[in-house]
């Protein structure tokens, strides 16, 4: 079964045993069990429920492999001809979940 969930400030569409890079969860560590109560889309085909926008009374339960920094970002800003060249880097902090189960 498949359902699309809305969690930090993204979409997924996901199953049972997919891995999922977002971004992190506060106050959280690894092996912690979070809920997902903003589910868009259940089912798949014939047997399918949308919600407008969220369906009601289901959810999907996860589980917090680890906590970690995703890979650097570069920005580079340059302006030809006037001396000028900013360079900065960033690291977006994520978390890295597994879908343990669609519940609904």
């Amino acid at each position: 079964m498949k359902a699309t969930i809305k969690t930090q400030g993204n979409q997924h569409i996901v199953k049972e045993g997919d891995v999922l890079f977002v971004n992190r969860y506060p106050e959280t560590k690894a092996g912690d069990v979070i809920t997902i109560n903003e589910v868009l889309m259940l089912g798949e085909g014939e047997g399918i429920r949308i919600g407008t926008p969220l369906i009601n009374g289901v959810s999907v339960t996860a589980t917090i492999l680890e906590n970690k920094r995703d890979k650097k970002v570069t920005i580079y800003k340059k302006k030809r001809r006037k001396g000028y060249a900013l360079k900065r880097g960033h690291r977006q902090e994520i978390s890295v979940i597994r879908i343990q189960s669609i519940n609904g």
